[in-house]
């Protein structure tokens, strides 16, 4: 082994250190935030539209969204997210896998799109007919309003802001997503 690759081990181990602690952060969840108890995963997956969002870099540029989420045998979720691009109109899809952070019937999981590195995906509120869904990450700067239907209420819209304003979120900030002929314009 050469001198130079040696001279670089400590600063390798401590730059992987701090990538695996970065990434065990990701499991948290904003303060005020708490699971929806009583998760039913098989009658959450399927099909969800991502009606409003806190914009984020992985979804930037992206409109008529969706989400579906698919049970595997081993116990983990498949999360298939789309999206088309505003500028070229192609489709875009990433494909993710999903875990329980705990019990299996608490809405904490844990999501990666990128190998090991997992982030929280938390459902704080939930349909009773599982219909909506509000989602944060681990801090306030994610958030989501997924709903099975590409249109929701008013109500639902203003029941979203409030609350997420009332956690602590910019819901000043939100992204609202078209979906349909509309979503994408035409150059």
């Amino acid at each position: 082994m050469s001198s130079s690759f040696l001279a670089a081990l400590p600063r390798l181990f401590v730059g992987c250190a701090l990538i695996i602690s970065l990434a065990a952060c990701q499991g948290g969840m904003p303060e005020g935030v708490t699971p929806v108890g009583q998760f039913d995963v098989q009658r959450y997956a399927g099909k969800w539209y991502e009606i409003a969002r806190l914009d984020n870099r992985f979804e930037r540029g992206l409109t008529a969204i969706t989400a579906e989420y698919a049970l595997r045998d081993d116990g983990t979720i498949t999360v298939l997210n789309s999206g088309t691009s505003i500028e070229s109109g192609e489709r875009e899809s990433a494909e993710g896998k999903a875990r329980f952070a705990g019990p299996e019937d608490e809405a904490f999981l844990q999501v990666s799109f990128f190998g090991p590195f997992y982030a929280s995906y938390i459902v704080f509120e939930l349909g009773q007919d599982y219909d909506y869904a509000f989602v944060s990450g681990s801090d306030t700067d994610y958030l989501w309003l997924l709903a099975r239907e590409p249109v929701i209420s008013d109500t639902l819209k203003d029941r979203f802001v409030a609350r997420a304003g009332a956690l602590g979120f910019a819901a000043d900030k939100l992204v609202w997503v078209e979906h349909g002929a509309s979503a994408v314009s035409t150059k």
